[in-house]
């Protein structure tokens, strides 16, 4: 566990946050929230140890380790593999099934893991280190936004890894339905002050809530009262009578205290324009192929019709053609095969997520929403500036000097500038915080004309999607129905087993309430059972691993007599002793064969029951 006391860090008159104290115990899960730019970053590398505090301190246990994912790549191995191996700790040198496990949870092919590190994606080195960090088994592991690089199969499977994880985990992600699934406790920056609350985000934003309606109710109340005793004082202060009871009231004024008037804090509020559609279908894909290289068909044989107020979202796995696919439909690139036939009437607003290197760095914000369209005047622009938070002079910034949400909230700015009745949105939240995923979110409910958008967000795909286009098993498919139903026929397939755990153990803290001494009983029943289960595997992998001690005992004494038989030239020995080393040295590769899958079954079996007693816990601290 760590302890963080009286931590405080200010850029110039920007502060960030003040007299921070807070304490991450063990086996805790905590999710860092906060809008962009109010310090969630910067409290983690001030955590670990990249950056320093203005005041305040953090104690870490002695040899506790902190585990932090690098952006910066600094690879030296020559392959996915050797690399990820970097991350063992020295115990599991030889443990690569471990890498292995990891790179194939996060997306890496068979192909991937002899590939150079070099030669990977930004997101997929991202991923590399991740990987590090995972294997090097660290007591505190800080993930900053880790599912931004990830598709949907490798967040459902990292989901269901932070579940089991033994220590402690400190996260920020702005999918709150990733988070809500993970977390034990949810740890806030809000008006420059840090709290943490057991729950999930939707107790602590409705505790915010509640206690900041209350700030003004008493705020109000307590200014309403002062107004009402300084009139009474004023009004009979020369009065000799009333003298007991002016002095009494301006003694009570006097120890008043002022509750200030809490600033409003800005959302993005905005809708898009719909433009008026009467034509019964928006546009036909007929037979739509595509590929970059003849030998290999990334879309094919794609057929869909899309109508008014259709609400689609594309999904599947990083690299499969889901982004192409937008493309096409937003006329980005040209059908290999195939077409797309739209109806005249169809006027397409397009936000894809590599659109921000479409801004000019040396234009304002101003300047690109107002020349996104002819018809756009200088109050117009200003308005949808505001509305996208660039209020006042923030309008005036150039892109330049704009973080990766800002832009993104200007390319949603120029989407507001013509009215559209087709809204093409490729991962529209990566660099969004909740409050503005939450505000797209409304704006899409609210928009009257069609939707397909490719996300990864789970939250996103259960609010939204009424249609899916899979791309799944090298092929795809149209899913008639919305993303639960989606999951309930099959969904992922063995990915969707962290779905299930995840349900349980909300269903069972719901339904069910034990006493403590009803869990201490379940949870006896439960190591028992665990050591029935684990024990006669950890007892054949302790045989495996003494004969595998025994057998390399063997062979290097062999090696010795190999290397004395070869200085005297003795013939017949050398052909003796090598089919020896020979037989030794399988016997030694079956062993280590059998050792590294019993220990992937123990460890699978473990995992099972270190989530059951983790559910115990959490019934008996609820």
């Amino acid at each position: 566990m760590i302890s963080v006391d009286n931590l405080s860090k200010s850029f110039g008159a920007a502060v960030l946050f003040k007299n921070a104290s807070f304490k991450i115990n063990r086996r805790e899960r905590v999710g860092l929230v906060g809008r962009n730019g109010h310090g969630k970053t910067t409290l983690f590398r001030i955590i670990s140890g990249r950056e320093e505090a203005d005041t305040g301190n953090i104690s870490v246990p002695k040899n506790y380790r902190i585990g932090y994912v690098k952006q910066e790549m600094d690879f030296t191995e020559d392959t996915v593999l050797e690399e990820g191996k970097k991350g063992l700790c020295e115990d599991a040198a030889s443990q690569l099934w471990k890498v292995e496990k990891i790179l194939a949870g996060l997306g890496f092919s068979e192909k991937d893991l002899n590939r150079p590190p070099t030669e990977l994606s930004g997101g997929y080195q991202v991923r590399l280190n991740l990987t590090k960090v995972l294997l090097s088994e660290p007591d505190l592991l800080l993930l900053d936004e880790p599912t931004n690089y990830l598709d949907i199969t490798s967040i459902r499977w990292i989901k269901k890894f932070l579940i089991c994880w033994p220590r402690e985990v400190f996260i920020i992600t702005h999918d709150r339905g990733f988070m809500d699934a993970v977390v034990t406790h949810i740890l806030g920056i809000h008006r420059q002050n840090i709290r943490k609350i057991p729950g999930n985000t939707e107790k602590y934003y409705m505790q915010i809530a509640q206690e900041e309606e209350i700030h003004e109710k008493t705020r109000t109340n307590e200014e309403k009262r002062r107004k009402e005793m300084e009139v009474f004082i004023t009004r009979f202060r020369a009065k000799a009578r009333l003298a007991g009871l002016v002095q009494s009231r301006v003694k009570t004024l006097s120890k008043l205290t002022k509750n200030e008037k809490l600033e409003r804090l800005k959302n993005l509020d905005f809708s898009f324009r719909d433009r008026p559609f009467n034509g019964k279908h928006l546009f036909n894909v007929n037979d739509l192929g595509f590929f970059y290289d003849p030998k290999i068909k990334l879309i094919s044989n794609v057929n869909i019709t899309v109508n008014p107020k259709d609400r689609i979202c594309v999904i599947g796995k990083n690299g499969a053609g889901k982004t192409t696919f937008l493309k096409l439909l937003g006329g980005r690139l040209k059908p290999t095969t195939g077409g797309i036939h739209f109806h005249p009437d169809v006027t397409p607003g397009y936000f894809e997520q590599t659109n921000i290197k479409t801004l000019e760095n040396s234009k304002t914000v101003e300047e690109e929403i107002l020349y996104t369209s002819p018809d756009m005047d200088r109050q117009a622009a200003r308005n949808i500036c505001g509305a996208m938070l660039f209020e006042g002079d923030l309008a005036l910034k150039k892109i330049g000097v704009l973080s990766g949400g800002e832009k993104s909230r200007v390319m949603l700015g120029k989407l507001l500038c013509t009215p559209i009745n087709l809204l093409l949105l490729d991962e529209p939240t990566n660099h969004f915080d909740m409050e503005s995923c939450d505000a797209l979110l409304a704006a899409i409910d609210q928009f009257e004309g069609a939707v397909v958008m490719v996300t990864h967000n789970e939250m996103f795909l259960h609010a939204v999607a009424r249609r899916l286009i899979v791309f799944q098993n090298n092929g795809v498919h149209v899913f008639e129905g919305d993303y639960q139903r989606f999951l309930d026929t099959g969904g992922w397939g063995d990915d969707d087993h962290a779905e299930k755990i995840i349900k349980d153990v909300s269903n069972k803290e719901k339904e069910i309430k034990l006493n403590k001494k009803e869990i201490r009983r379940l949870r006896s029943a439960l190591i028992s059972e665990r050591g029935k289960a684990v024990r006669p595997l950890e007892n054949r992998i302790d045989e495996i691993e003494n004969r595998i001690d025994h057998h390399e005992k063997k062979l290097r004494k062999l090696h010795e007599n190999m290397q004395t038989a070869t200085e005297k030239n003795m013939g017949s020995q050398i052909a003796e002793l090598s089919q020896q080393i020979y037989q030794c040295q399988g016997i030694i590769d079956r062993d280590f064969a059998e050792f590294e899958k019993l220990s992937e079954i123990v460890e699978a079996k473990r995992m099972s029951f270190d989530e059951r007693l983790m559910e115990l816990d959490d019934l008996e601290s609820a």
